[in-house]
C-alpha cells in the first residue's frame, strides 16, 4: 500500500514538473543542475529553506510584538482595555447569537423585555462583541511589526537590487532568458520574502480580522505561487521587480494606519497622501508598465513560449485586479479623510468598536 502511494505520487510530481510544462524549449532540468558556464542557476530545492525561514519569521514577529511593540506602545498611550466578560442575560445573548446588527426598533424591542434601559442594551452588545476582538494595542503592536519588517526587506531589496541591469531596464530581464545567475543576495532576498509570505498565510488566521480577509489571503496564495514558480523556471529577475514594487508602499500603508492608533489626525493625513501617491504610482504604474507589459508583451519575439509563462502571467493579472479594487477602498479612505474628518482602515469590519471606546 505504501509503496502504492509512493507511486502515484511520483508519477504525479513527475507530471507535474515536466519540462515541457515549465521549462522553454531546449532546456531540461539538468541543464540548471549541471550549472554550464558557471552560471548559479536557482535550484527549485532552495524554496524549502523559505518554510525554515518563515518559522523564524514567526518567532521574530512575536517576540518583537511581545517584548518591544507593545512596550512602546504603552508609553505612546495605547490602551489595552480588552473585555472579558458581560452579565448573563439569555434574552440579549440570544439575539446576538442570531444577528450581531442591532437596529433602533430592535434595541427599543429588547429594552422593553429585559427591563433595561437602551443604554444599557446598547453598551451590553458593545461589550459582548469585543469580547474576542483584539486590542487597539494588539493591532498596534501588529501593524508596527509588518512596518518594520516592510522597512528592511525594501531597504535590502534596493541594496540587492541598484546595481542590476534589469532594475533600471526591464528588458534585461528577459535578455538571454533563462541563463540568468542567481547572486547569494537575490537568494536572500527572495528567500526571506517567500519565507514572510508563508507566514502571512499561516498567520492570518490569528491576525485581527478585516472585510478583505479572502482578497489578502488569495493576494498571499497568488504572491507565494509566483514566487515559487517565477523561482523554478529562473524567472526570479521580473520577480525582484515585483516584490520591491509591492514593497515600496506597504511602508506608508502600514505608517497610515499607526497614526490612527496613535489618534494623530494631522499626521494621519499627511502619511495617508504619501501612501496614496507611493501607491498609485508602485501599483498602478510601474507594476503594469515596468513588469506585466514587458512579461506579456515585450517577450514574445525574444524566446518561444511555454505554458508555464502563460501561468506566470495570469498570476500576475490576479495580482493586478487585486490591486485595483483595492485602489477603489483606497480612494474610499481618502474621501473619509477629506469629507469626514479622520482616516479609518476601511479592512477592518464596518461595525467594528474600538476596544478602548467600549465604555
Amino acid at each position: 500500500m505504501a509503496s502504492s502511494l509512493k507511486d502515484i505520487f511520483q508519477r504525479f510530481s513527475d507530471s507535474f514538473w515536466s519540462e515541457t510544462i515549465w521549462l522553454p524549449p531546449n532546456v531540461t532540468w539538468r541543464t540548471y543542475e549541471e550549472r554550464a558556464g558557471g552560471i548559479e542557476y536557482a535550484q527549485f530545492n532552495d524554496i524549502y529553506f523559505s518554510l525554515l525561514t518563515a518559522i523564524v519569521i514567526i518567532a521574530v514577529r512575536f517576540t518583537l510584538e511581545r517584548f518591544l511593540l507593545r512596550p512602546i506602545g504603552r508609553k505612546l498611550g495605547i490602551k489595552d482595555n480588552r473585555v472579558y466578560s458581560v452579565p448573563h442575560n439569555r434574552i440579549l445573548e440570544e439575539f446576538f447569537q442570531n444577528s450581531k446588527k442591532l437596529s433602533r426598533d430592535q434595541l427599543a424591542g429588547l429594552a422593553k423585555r429585559t427591563d433595561l434601559s437602551e443604554r444599557a442594551v446598547e453598551k451590553w452588545f458593545i461589550k459582548r462583541k469585543n469580547i474576542n476582538k483584539p486590542t487597539t494595542l494588539v493591532r498596534f503592536s501588529e501593524t508596527a511589526w509588518r512596518c518594520l519588517f516592510y522597512t528592511f526587506i525594501f531597504s535590502f531589496g534596493l541594496w540587492a537590487l541598484y546595481d542590476k541591469p534589469w532594475t533600471w531596464d526591464s528588458s534585461h530581464c528577459f535578455i538571454n532568458y533563462p541563463h540568468h545567475s542567481v547572486s547569494p543576495e537575490i537568494w536572500w532576498y527572495y528567500n526571506i520574502e517567500l519565507g514572510f509570505y508563508l507566514s502571512l498565510l499561516i498567520s492570518q488566521f490569528f491576525d485581527v480580522k478585516r472585510n478583505d480577509f479572502w482578497q489578502m489571503f488569495i493576494h498571499h496564495l497568488v504572491t507565494v505561487l509566483l514566487l515559487c514558480f517565477s523561482w523554478a523556471g529562473n524567472l526570479h529577475r521580473i520577480g525582484t521587480l515585483v516584490l520591491i514594487i509591492h514593497d515600496f508602499a506597504d511602508i506608508p500603508l502600514e505608517g497610515a494606519k499607526l497614526t490612527r492608533y496613535l489618534k494623530t489626525p494631522r499626521l494621519a493625513n499627511v502619511v495617508l497622501t504619501i501612501f496614496i501617491v507611493c501607491w498609485i504610482y508602485s501599483r498602478l504604474g510601474l507594476l503594469p508598465f515596468r513588469v506585466i507589459y514587458y512579461s506579456a508583451y515585450y517577450t514574445l519575439t525574444m524566446f518561444p513560449m511555454f505554458p508555464a509563462y502563460y501561468i506566470f502571467n495570469c498570476l500576475l493579472a490576479v495580482l493586478q485586479l487585486l490591486h485595483v479594487i483595492w485602489t477603489w477602498l483606497i480612494l474610499r479612505i481618502a474621501y473619509n479623510a477629506i469629507f469626514v474628518g479622520g482616516v479609518k482602515d476601511l479592512r477592518e469590519s464596518d461595525d467594528e468598536e474600538d476596544p478602548d471606546d467600549s465604555e
